[in-house]
């Protein structure tokens, strides 16, 4: 569909067994979650300067906030600017789930002669859908042919030889080439004269962007006069990130298990999205909206809905710390 992403996929909810949960443990709410746990928690909708490389920025993200470990997701070249997500503390485990949610750049291409408006778009309406590509020289992947998906491109204006367009696209699909395959089939040649990222999945640089210099300046107001509200704003649940992912929740007594490594059995199951399929990414969550981990489905929602035994999920990334919800399991005795 045009101008949607994967992560833009309308779910609806299938209540499988009515269930309620405690309030003794857990968090109630992911707005109010303390800022000591978010600064071990939490991910960063962050606006990469160009200049600097991904891990540099990663590393100076790690410096500012005094954290343990920081991870992006998705590498972005030196010169390229937009949303750089930043996984801080325990959130590095959810960076790699980001990868099926899909992205969206704005682009200005020149192209290397005069073309009519007409023609440009009749060649660039033919670049939506299933593409061939080989990543560049300077590429850090194998240079072997694959296939990317493109999933809308929208033509903003067109000044002269200068074209700027909006396109959505499948993760490690490379828009600098894409240029070039655009130029050589206007028989022109073109080449990308700037890049900016404005999505990743669900995340969007008209919510919770920051800069560099944002964080730094919300991290020092924490520090030196207690006032979190502006860190706050850019420290957001793991949950945030993980939007864009079909959701399996879980009953109270199954949380610890999965926090444990377990993976996720039919009697656990409270509700689920619809159109899960087979292999698909899901996010196992408690029924508070808490995630518990990242696992990979085994059936389809319709038959995780009226299965009554057998595994629904196995657990790739735990998320969740053991403890936060009580073992109501039992452990295997070693003989």
């Amino acid at each position: 569909m045009k101008g949607l992403l994967p992560a833009d996929q309308p779910r609806e909810i299938i209540l499988k067994s009515n269930e309620t949960t405690s309030s003794d443990f857990g968090f109630s709410s992911l707005e109010n979650l303390p800022i000591e746990y978010l600064l071990g928690n939490s991910v960063i909708v962050l606006d990469k300067p160009s200049g600097p490389t991904s891990h540099e920025v990663a590393t100076w993200v790690r410096r500012i906030l005094n954290a343990n470990r920081v991870g992006h997701g998705g590498t972005l070249d030196p010169a390229v600017t937009g949303i750089l997500p930043t996984g801080v503390g325990n959130a590095t485990k959810a960076m790699q789930a980001l990868l099926p949610a899909g992205k969206e750049y704005v682009c200005l291409m020149e192209l290397h002669g005069l073309v009519e408006d007409d023609e440009i778009l009749r060649v660039i309406n033919e670049f939506v859908g299933k593409i061939y590509q080989r990543p560049p020289l300077r590429s850090s992947v194998k240079r072997v042919l694959r296939v990317r998906q493109v999933y809308y491109i929208e033509v903003l204006e067109v000044k002269g030889r200068l074209v700027l367009f909006r396109v959505g696209c499948q993760a490690g699909t490379y828009i600098r080439k894409l240029c070039f395959d655009l130029g050589e089939a206007l028989s022109v040649g073109a080449s990308m004269r700037e890049l900016r990222r404005t999505r990743v999945g669900s995340l969007r640089e008209d919510e919770h962007l920051c800069s560099l210099h944002d964080l730094k300046d919300a991290y020092h107001f924490w520090k030196e006069n207690g006032e979190e509200v502006e860190l706050r704003k850019y420290l957001l649940p793991i949950e945030f990130a993980l939007r864009h992912l079909p959701s399996i929740q879980v009953r109270d007594s199954a949380v610890d298990a999965i926090c444990h490594g377990a993976n996720l059995a039919a009697s656990g199951v409270v509700s689920l999205g619809t159109d899960i399929q087979r292999n698909e990414l899901v996010i196992l969550s408690t029924m508070k909206g808490e995630a518990i981990a990242i696992a990979r489905s085994t059936k389809t929602s319709d038959m995780i809905a009226k299965a009554k035994s057998g595994i629904m999920a196995i657990t790739e990334r735990v998320l969740m710390e053991r403890g936060r919800y009580p073992q109501m399991w039992k452990k295997r005795v070693s003989e």
